[in-house]
């Protein structure tokens, strides 16, 4: 099967960076996914679970991202996320806990500056704990 190259990069840091056959990412219109050789496109994506499918692998490598940007040539894909987590790199307490703060902080924001950060930590909760239950499920 072709392959295609792609790297996966934060504000803080490369995430994932090698070889995949299959890509699955959460874009704004909807859940897409990319074979090598896909046409040209750049797109938003949403918070949500990116998923890679790896060559001689038969376990997909997950990245939990909290939005971005995704552009896609022939034989490269290229995603800048806000942020960014690799899928064995979460803790499901920690992204609860997280979700719960973000909740609380929304709900006693004063002014755009402080909804819009609750927003953002709300969103990045909410992707880890789909990336989560991707990998519960994948488990069984």
């Amino acid at each position: 099967m072709s392959k295609m190259h792609v790297e996966v990069v934060s504000t803080e840091q490369l995430i994932y960076s090698g070889e995949a056959e299959f890509v699955v990412a959460p874009a704004t219109e909807g859940e897409i996914g990319i074979y090598p050789q896909h046409v040209p496109l750049l797109t938003r994506i949403k918070p949500g679970v990116l998923r890679l499918r790896v060559p001689d692998s038969k376990e997909e490598v997950l990245v939990a991202v909290s939005g971005g940007m995704m552009e896609v040539q022939p034989t490269l894909i290229t995603v800048l996320a806000d942020t960014a987590i690799r899928g064995e790199d979460l803790d499901e307490a920690r992204a609860n806990e997280a979700k719960r703060a973000a909740e609380d902080a929304l709900k006693h924001a004063t002014d755009d500056m402080s909804t819009a950060k609750a927003h953002v930590a709300l969103a990045l909760a909410i992707a880890e704990l789909k990336t989560l239950d991707y990998l519960k499920k994948r488990a069984h």
